[in-house]
């Protein structure tokens, strides 16, 4: 135990670059790249850096620039990062696999609500906001764009606007 404790105690550099790398792979491999542990990683390896080459010496000053170098790399990498992550585009909701079904209208079809008919059964149903048509006459085909609760949002098909 006394030579894991003088390991420790003898080479910050090579504890700063573990934990960095436990940092990543956990970052990659469970998070999913979300942020909070790469930051703190690139913060444990530039200081582990900077304690090889001999301008760090002691344990406080590592402590604080793991600190400073993690808040820097996290306002300079935040951004690129949610840009990388695809956060700007447009997600698709994959709640219920009705979505994107192309349905009938059973009974019309308001804001405030109306039926459609889907797997041989009448689903209570509405427009959804902003659509640019007040209702839907019986018989019109209709798209599934989301489903709240067991009230089925439906919009105007793009083949037939």
């Amino acid at each position: 135990m006394q030579g894991l404790t003088d390991f420790i105690l003898n080479n910050h550099d090579k504890i700063l670059y573990v934990i960095a790398g436990l940092s990543f792979v956990i970052e990659l491999t469970i998070i999913g790249l979300s942020g909070p542990l790469i930051f703190f990683g690139l913060g444990c390896a530039i200081t582990g850096v900077l304690v090889s080459v001999g301008a760090v010496t002691t344990w406080e000053i590592e402590f604080l620039l793991v600190g400073v170098f993690s808040v820097l790399s996290a306002l300079v990498l935040w951004k690129p990062l949610k840009k990388f992550q695809g956060s700007n585009s447009i997600v698709q909701d994959t709640s219920s696999d009705m979505i994107g079904q192309v349905v009938p209208v059973s009974k019309e079809v308001t804001h405030n609500g109306g039926n459609i008919r889907h797997s041989g059964i009448d689903w209570s149903a509405r427009l959804q906001d902003g659509s640019e048509v007040s209702s839907l006459a019986e018989g019109t085909r209709v798209e599934i764009c989301a489903v709240d609760g067991n009230v089925i949002i439906v919009k105007v098909r793009n083949s037939d606007a």
